[in-house]
């Protein structure tokens, strides 16, 4: 089997997802990591967002794939549901792990 050779001198901080970088974003994606699915207005009270701000990181995060929004209603009101793709899933487990070793790494 064919393996290739380890990145030399590999900087985890050279992997790190600038999308769920920005602090709004870790804080969505860090609060739809721990559950299945989410109701957007009960996302924006807990992030503290506006309407408006939300919706524009969730836009940038749906658009890389990160999370699925489902739009419906509850009775006869509008209700919108947001979760973790399994891409968006994946790539917050990669961003924790580099950090975690980003962190791991400075001197005491």
């Amino acid at each position: 089997m064919n393996k290739l050779p380890p990145k030399p001198n590999f900087d985890p901080r050279d992997d790190i997802d600038h999308v769920i970088h920005a602090p709004a974003r870790l804080m969505i994606v860090s609060h739809l990591y721990v559950v299945d699915s989410m109701d957007c207005v009960f996302l924006m009270r807990i992030t503290g967002m506006t309407w408006g701000n939300l919706s524009t990181h969730l836009t940038k995060l749906e658009n890389v794939g990160y999370i699925v929004i489902k739009k419906g209603y509850k009775g006869k009101k509008p209700h919108t549901t947001i979760k973790l793709s399994k891409l968006g899933r994946k790539a917050f487990k990669n961003y924790r792990r580099n950090m975690m070793q980003i962190l791991d790494d400075l001197p005491d």
